[in-house]
């Protein structure tokens, strides 16, 4: 059986540039740059807005992102520690595709099963794992925080 670690440090890295949109084809994106962070959140906001155990996120510079074609609408709902969170979603088909963080306004997180290759996800921690779910198995290689770590 094949290690769940990255044998070689370019396992780690996504194809550059990368693209990828909602199901119907109405929203798509480009980004151009490496990710800064991909990893899972177990937190109960995340667990509604994917309709799953977590949010395979990916963490993106805004300047290296853009709309290539289409504008998702917006649901905003404050975090545990107060500032806004939008999440971003197609009209036509709802996938769920952008979460902007009011911590980090210069920056795009976006859902790992948006991408055109959701296989280059790789992500390298869980947070929120005091609300993961009971029937959510954890990669137990991958580093945990019971909450928000510290950046």
């Amino acid at each position: 059986m094949q290690s769940l670690l990255a044998r070689d440090w370019r396992d780690l890295l996504m194809l550059i540039p990368f693209s990828g949109g909602c199901a119907c084809g109405a929203i798509r994106y480009k980004c151009v740059t490496e990710p800064l962070y991909m990893g899972n959140c177990h937190c109960r906001h995340c667990q509604q807005a994917t309709g799953s155990a977590y949010f395979a996120a990916v963490l993106v510079r805004e300047s290296g992102f853009s709309l290539v074609s289409g504008g998702p609408a917006w649901f905003e709902r404050k975090a545990d520690k107060g500032h806004s969170m939008q999440r971003g979603f197609c009209t036509d088909c709802g996938s769920p595709l952008f979460l902007k963080n009011g911590m980090h306004p210069r920056t795009w997180v976006l859902y790992a099963g948006s991408l055109d290759d959701p296989s280059q996800y790789k992500p390298s921690r869980n947070i929120y794992t005091e609300s993961a779910q009971p029937w959510d198995l954890m990669d137990p290689d991958l580093p945990k925080n019971a909450g928000m770590p510290d950046w």
